[in-house]
């Protein structure tokens, strides 16, 4: 299968990464690289972008893609391993960086990594399929209460017992393996006039399987200490769970003294890391929603090192 994918806020995130020609800039999360090509087309031959991706049919497809740079440095990996992926590489600053979160078109579309209902396949979800937890383990070995938990947290399922012990009556049966399996055992355990009730639970059993959240609040600061002065950080996320820890790390790395109130003199000798640069997340124009239908949920947030 083709891989497909259409790069989001494409403009906006070339705009307000400031690109200097001769900078150092790192693609967080590659996919075809939409994003890394209108990099490379800011940079001159003395500028070098670092290429991150988990999933190998991205990084495959992307090489191809941007076959007439050579100035990128390519490397499979989650980007909650930049210390160590920068340090191999030899480099201890950068002048920007970009984190597109989320599934891209083609792992959406190609039935067998598993993560659409609209798609019959293996129930997997994995982006980087080396890892040995799938989302067919999830549901067939975690407990009523961690699926619960799951669906709740992740997916902000209001029916989210309902649904788990649904999943654990049925596996006992026979082996939940297959998205439709999923998706059919879901809709006949609530009553629902939406379309897809199915999607907070895919949601929540993708972020699961890839450590999604964890892995975001886990490198967003360290990124941030990897900026040079004057050095911005683009973070596109798809939903609400995402851009919150966003919006959230952003906003305590802007703050100067952390001091509880009350204390006649800072003693904390906090200083802020960084200045945000839209209070509000951009998102993308009519033409591009009118384009791009998966851009509808895109937000933008950027900061600046200081």
């Amino acid at each position: 299968m083709e891989f497909k994918h259409i790069s989001v806020l494409a403009d906006e995130v070339i705009e307000n990464l400031n690109i200097k020609p001769d900078g150092i800039y790192v693609d967080l999360t590659l996919g075809k690289g939409g994003h890394s090509k209108r990099i490379l087309e800011n940079l001159s031959e003395n500028g070098r972008l670092i290429a991150l991706d988990q999933d190998k049919d991205a990084l495959n497809a992307a090489k191809e893609n941007l076959s007439d740079f050579s100035n990128v440095s390519y490397v499979k990996s989650n980007f909650e391993n930049i210390d160590k992926v920068l340090d191999d590489l030899g480099i201890s600053k950068i002048d920007g960086a970009l984190m597109d979160i989320g599934v891209s078109s083609y792992q959406i579309d190609n039935a067998e990594r598993g993560f659409s209902y609209m798609h019959d396949g293996p129930l997997d979800m994995r982006m980087d399929t080396s890892n040995e937890l799938t989302a067919e383990k999830i549901v067939n070995e975690y407990s009523l209460d961690e699926l619960q938990k799951i669906f709740s947290n992740y997916g902000e399922e209001r029916f989210s017992r309902t649904i788990a012990r649904k999943i654990v009556e049925t596996r006992d049966e026979q082996r939940i393996d297959t998205t439709f399996k999923l998706r059919d055992l879901i809709n006949k355990s609530i009553r629902s006039n939406e379309a897809h009730p199915e999607k907070r639970v895919f949601q929540a059993l993708r972020i699961e399987v890839n450590r999604e959240l964890e892995v975001l609040e886990n490198t967003l600061d360290k990124i941030i200490d990897h900026l040079n002065v004057d050095g911005r950080l683009c973070v596109i996320t798809f939903h609400s769970l995402e851009d919150r820890i966003v919006k959230n790390t952003f906003k305590e790395l802007e703050k100067d003294c952390i001091c509880p109130p009350g204390l006649p003199v800072c003693v904390c000798n906090h200083k802020a890391k960084i200045k945000i640069i839209n209070k509000k997340p951009i998102i993308a124009g009519k033409k591009e929603l009118k384009d791009n239908s998966r851009s509808k949920s895109a937000k933008l947030r950027v900061c600046q090192r200081i």
